[in-house]
This record gives structure tokens, C-alpha cells and sequence, in this order.
């Protein structure tokens, strides 16, 4: 009789633990998914925020006026008659005037070759960058050689006034400087155009130097970058 009770007790023990078993696992599947559906419909009931960036007809007009006043600064900032742009990255130029671009066209700007002379001293072949201006216009110019054109030809370095530093015929038919020794001139090495193989200079095509000769003037700016 023993026997039977603990068998009976062991056998409602284990059918409570069932139970309570079927009823958790209920609970996870079906009474917990049924609140957070229930939560996530009143959150899509909530009315959308305000819109607070609208920006008031008073400060569109605000806007209107700065908007206005730049355009007017960068008119008086742009040259009103010819310019040019040369980009030393790609190595092109836009010749440029009454703020419209009248020719587009390669060039060859600085190689960016360091010439060592010695512990002291060396040359930079680099395109200067910044604004700056037609200092002169020349009709077939003679190139006068600086001293790293005889150096880098293994070449004793003559007088400065020494015939042998005048070349004619290696500039094109046209240059015009720009101060410190650089131009814009033509060259014997058209194949090269388009390519960073110069001195410092900016070498062009002979109809695009012929057009921006004829095109440029004295005090005309030129913005390299």
C-alpha cells in the first residue's frame, strides 16, 4: 500500500511538472508575441512629430539677399576681360574670357625633378602656383639659358651675358611671361604636350599659344593650381 502511494505522489508530481512545462512554452509562443504585436500597433498609431526645420518666409528672402550678394562679390572678383587657367594636375588649360571659355586645350607644366648640384644647392623644376599675371608679351622669343640648362648638360656655367645663353627658335612664335623667369611659350617637343616634362614653363600647342597670345594682354591674370 506504500508502494502504491509514493508510486501515485511520484506520478502527480511529474504531471504537474508537465503542466507547468506546456504552460510556459505557451506563454512564449503565443501570450508574449500577442503584447509586443500590441505595443508595436500603438506605436504606429503615435501622430508624426512637427516638421521644425520649415524655414520662414523671412529667412528665405534672407537667404535670397546673401545669395545675391555673393554672386555680386564673385563678379567683381572674376576678370571681366581675358584669363587663363592652367590645372598643373591634369595638365590642361581654359582660356577664358567675358566669363565665357573660348578654348580648351593640354599643356605641360613642371616635371617636379630635383637637379642636385651639390650639399648646398639644387633646382626645383616645379610650376609656380597662385595668381598671376601677363608681364609681358613677346613675338618670337629667345630663350636665354639660366645656369641649371649648363649644368644639367654637364656644361661649365658661362657669364650671364655670354652668347652662348641666347637660343632662338625653342620657344614657339610667341611667349608671354610671367615674371621670375617663367612663360608660356611654344615648343620644338609638341609630341610632349599634355605631359609634366618642363622647367617651370608652360609649354602649349602652336595654334592654342597663337590663340592665347592673341587673346591675353598685359596685366591679363593667370590662376595656376
Amino acid at each position: 500500500m506504500e508502494k502504491i502511494r509514493k508510486y501515485l505522489v511520484h506520478l502527480i508530481f511529474a504531471i504537474v511538472l508537465i503542466l507547468l512545462i506546456i504552460l510556459f512554452a505557451a506563454g512564449n509562443l503565443f501570450l508574449i508575441p500577442s503584447i509586443q504585436y500590441s505595443g508595436y500597433q500603438s506605436k504606429l498609431g503615435v501622430q508624426p512629430i512637427a516638421d521644425t526645420t520649415r524655414i520662414s518666409e523671412k529667412e528665405t528672402k534672407a537667404l535670397e539677399q546673401k545669395i545675391v550678394q555673393l554672386n555680386r562679390k564673385t563678379d567683381r572678383l572674376t576678370p571681366g576681360s581675358a584669363f587663363l587657367i592652367i590645372n598643373t594636375t591634369d595638365n590642361t588649360f581654359s582660356l577664358y574670357k567675358n566669363n565665357q571659355v573660348v578654348r580648351k586645350g593640354l599643356c605641360s607644366t613642371g616635371s617636379f625633378i630635383q637637379l642636385e648640384v651639390d650639399s648646398t644647392k639644387s633646382f626645383m623644376f616645379e610650376t609656380p602656383k597662385g595668381v598671376l599675371s601677363v608681364q609681358n608679351k613677346i613675338v618670337n622669343p629667345v630663350w636665354r639659358k639660366p645656369d641649371w640648362a649648363f649644368i644639367e648638360e654637364g656644361l661649365p656655367v658661362p657669364a650671364q651675358n655670354h652668347p652662348s645663353r641666347y637660343e632662338k627658335g625653342v620657344l614657339g612664335d610667341y611667349a608671354l611671361s610671367l615674371g621670375d623667369g617663367y612663360l608660356i611659350h611654344g615648343t620644338l617637343y609638341q609630341r610632349f604636350i599634355g605631359m609634366p616634362v618642363t622647367h617651370g614653363c608652360v609649354r602649349l600647342g602652336d595654334e592654342d599659344l597663337e590663340v592665347i597670345y592673341k587673346t591675353m594682354q598685359v596685366g591679363s591674370k593667370v590662376f595656376i593650381y
